[in-house]
């Protein structure tokens, strides 16, 4: 069964108007200025899709054993079920870094893992198997701090959505 980032859609969209927001709103100024020209109008277009390729971001998905990350000039695919090493990269944005035996690498947003549970459980099985076989060296711990995260999120929204409080009010 293949799994996939649902937000991913929503989040390339909006990368689109932003681009597209940008373009017009200098080309706008430069038309209520006066000086609009062909070379302006070409700079500014190009403003707008140099921020396009900035904010789209890339597309994950999921299957039995792999997990991919698709941008915008290459697919970029790991074995789950053979996972040597998973780091987190913490910083401005917190990424996930998985590497397998056959050298594949991909990073991702963690919380995107959060957002889509089928995403989340075909990496933590084949993360599973990974441990399982001996091949992951490193990284048990950030998975496991990430599945409590995870699973503590999907629990919350569980109750809150069955008008539950966790505290048992």
């Amino acid at each position: 069964m293949l799994a996939w980032d649902r937000g991913w859609r929503r989040e390339a969209r909006a990368a689109w108007l932003c681009g597209l927001a940008l373009a017009g709103v200098l080309t706008a100024i430069d038309l209520g200025r006066g000086g609009f020209g062909w070379p302006h109008g070409c700079c500014w277009a190009a403003l707008g899709a140099t921020l396009v390729l900035v904010l789209r971001p890339a597309r994950i998905t999921a299957g039995d054993g792999w997990l991919a990350s698709r941008g915008l000039l290459r697919e970029r695919r790991v074995r789950t079920d053979l996972l040597t090493r998973i780091r987190r990269a913490d910083g401005m944005a917190p990424r996930l870094v998985l590497m397998d035996i056959t050298g594949g690498r991909v990073e991702l947003d963690p919380q995107v893992l959060a957002d889509n549970p089928l995403l989340w459980h075909h990496l933590d099985a084949g993360a599973r198997l990974a441990r399982e076989r001996g091949v992951l060296l490193e990284g048990a711990g950030v998975l496991t701090a990430l599945a409590e995260r995870i699973d503590g999120e999907g629990a919350r929204r569980l109750l809150s959505s069955a008008k539950i409080s966790p505290s048992g009010d």
